[in-house]
């Protein structure tokens, strides 16, 4: 052993890791927001949690990856910590897959098919299916799917690297006199859990004890308690994501480690004292990298299996270890705190900006329509509660215009680059929709507090440009919510149609001043209620258009709006069909 099989050590190790990144990514890529999806289906049943947990964890590769994104989730709000526990018995189970795939370059056989199951064999072949379909395909899924299988090939070079790298300690006398230590267990726990933590991945420590089983020189004995202190480590992930979170999202982290050490310390001393009384043989035998997957998974299925029926103790015991002191938060602080950790799953990140903003959207419909009801009967505390509801539309702006700029700096899908562009054109529409409607309660406001009203003819035209603009808003909301292209582009017909309602009802008011009819001060009431009418229909329209725009993969409005204003059938019979409908 030289600098040289060091440095090939390292390389190896660099490779393997690397290779393990570009699966994760693409994997997690590959799901789209389905993990986020998922998650929210968690129910009571432990099962179904559990499998769930295993699922993701397999899509990507990384327990602690899974445990950091339910720290994010949990952190938001979106998840509460107790429905967690199940989730990480089974991310603990599901990341064991690495060490079985590591494991079948063990096999030796002189058949040709069984030959092929080895991974250095076959990874040749996915390295190169994967270029080819990166490199000729059109369409992002299988591009993701070949960044996947180049992945899994560049990790497998590592693990031949690292193999190849150790064989010479067999030879070592002084590597087998450093091995000898490794009988005490409590030392081969220090060990797994201190290199586990170092490089942040109980799968990369699996398999590099994995390459040194191949000497021949690591026994069982040696093995089960290092692979414990692996399981252990790997939870430094989790409780660094942590820091800076709620008491909740702590919790989490704290629950992940805890499992672990409980099973460590439930079942090594079982297998030692069981040892001590019936002698096995396989105790001091050599283990091999299928037996180390074996070890990997037996303590994970144990441990949850023995800890899953105390479930609802462990979450107690946690909530008195980690008290939650805060006052209850108030509306504004759990509104759009999405959790910079969701950034390293970026799907599971765009399908919550995605509720969030589409909450955004029914917040600033249900907005206006309480300021426009306030215009036939004002009531204060309504009043008040449009103020309170345009200020928690802006706190979504602000927050989710934030986090989307981060986001966008995600290497996303294009199905994400996508919904990301949509957000970041559409919640400017939706904040300027809160504050109009706030605009209208203070013209209801002012009508009641100086004790006027509208003409009879007034008060039916107000009441016809109403309905219109709710509908426009009902148009909007169910386009964008749904994805719903044809709704979309009944939007601009209908914005069309309410801007000559405007301009009518202006003419008509001017008549009414001329006859005595209405007064300049009403005048000057209709003016403001008109213009923010006609605003909220731009924005309406400029809704819909970034919906289309972004389906189009352009952003040229003026000239979307020139092509379907003029020349086209289906606008025009839509104008119409809206004209009739809203008549003065």
């Amino acid at each position: 052993m030289n600098l040289f099989s060091m440095l090939h050590l390292l390389c190896g190790l660099g490779f393997f890791l690397f290779g393990m990144q570009i699966m994760s990514d693409n994997l997690e890529r590959l799901a789209g927001g389905k993990l986020e999806v998922a998650l929210k289906k968690v129910t009571a049943s432990p099962v179904i949690s559990m499998c769930l947990g295993a699922i993701i964890t397999i899509a990507m590769q990384s327990s602690s990856a899974c445990t950091v994104m339910l720290v994010g989730l949990v952190n938001s709000g979106i998840m509460h910590f107790s429905q967690t526990i199940h989730v990480i018995f089974g991310a603990n189970i599901g990341t064991t897959l690495t060490a079985w795939l590591l494991s079948l370059a063990g096999i030796e056989s002189d058949n040709l098919f069984i030959q092929m199951l080895k991974p250095e064999n076959f990874s040749p072949i996915l390295a190169v299916v994967g270029v080819f379909m990166r490199m000729l395909c059109k369409k992002d899924r299988n591009k993701s799917i070949g960044y996947i299988l180049v992945g899994f090939a560049v990790l497998m070079i590592g693990m031949d690297f690292m193999s190849d790298a150790v064989s010479p300690l067999a030879d070592l006398p002084e590597f087998g006199a450093l091995l000898v230590k490794f009988t005490n267990p409590l030392l081969g726990i220090l060990v797994g859990t201190l290199f586990t933590a170092l490089i942040q991945s109980s799968a990369a420590s699996v398999g590099i004890l994995q390459a040194l089983s191949l000497t021949g020189s690591v026994t069982w004995g040696m093995a089960i308690p290092i692979v414990m202190g692996q399981n252990i480590g790997t939870c430094i992930t989790a409780i660094m994501s942590c820091i800076g979170t709620n008491a909740n999202a702590k919790r989490v982290a704290v629950m992940h480690t805890l499992v672990k050490v409980i099973g460590t310390l439930l079942l090594l001393p079982l297998y030692l004292v069981c040892n001590a009384v019936f002698r096995f043989a396989f105790h001091n035998a050599p283990v091999d990298a299928f037996g180390i997957a074996l070890i990997h998974t037996l303590f994970n299925l144990l441990t949850t299996a023995l800890l899953m029926p105390f479930s609802r103790y462990l979450i107690r015991l946690i909530e008195r270890l980690l008290p939650d002191r805060s006052a209850a938060a108030s509306r504004q602080d759990r509104i759009g705190r999405l959790d910079e950790r969701l950034l390293h799953a970026p799907s599971v990140a765009v399908q919550e900006c995605g509720n969030y903003t589409t909450q955004m959207c029914r917040e600033a419909r249900a907005t206006l329509e309480q300021a426009m009801g306030l215009l036939d009967r004002y009531d204060e505390g309504r009043a008040q509660a449009v103020v309170e509801q345009e200020d928690d539309i802006d706190l979504y702006e602000d927050r989710l215009g934030t986090f989307l700029v981060q986001l966008s700096a995600q290497a996303l899908s294009r199905r994400d680059s996508h919904s990301v562009s949509l957000m970041l054109h559409t919640i400017g529409d939706f904040e300027r929709l809160g504050d109009h409607a706030v605009n209208i309660k203070e013209v209801a406001r002012e009508i009641h507090e100086k004790g006027l009203s509208f003409s009879a003819e007034g008060k039916e035209e107000v009441d016809v440009l109403t309905r219109a603009i709710g509908e426009i808003l009902q148009l909007t909301q169910d386009a964008f919510v749904n994805g719903d292209l044809e709704l979309a582009r009944r939007v601009e017909p209908l914005e069309q149609v309410v801007d000559k309602l405007i301009a009518k009802t202006k003419d008509h008011h001017i008549a009414r001043l001329q006859r005595g009819v209405c007064t300049i001060e009403m005048g000057f009431i209709l003016a403001d209620l008109l213009n923010n009418y006609e605003r909220v229909s731009d924005h309406c329209s400029n809704i819909a258009v970034a919906l289309i725009e972004v389906d189009h993969n352009s952003f040229d409005t003026h000239r979307y709006l020139n092509d379907v204003k003029y020349g086209s059938e289906t606008f025009a019979a839509a104008f119409e069909a809206f004209a009739e409908k809203y008549q003065l």
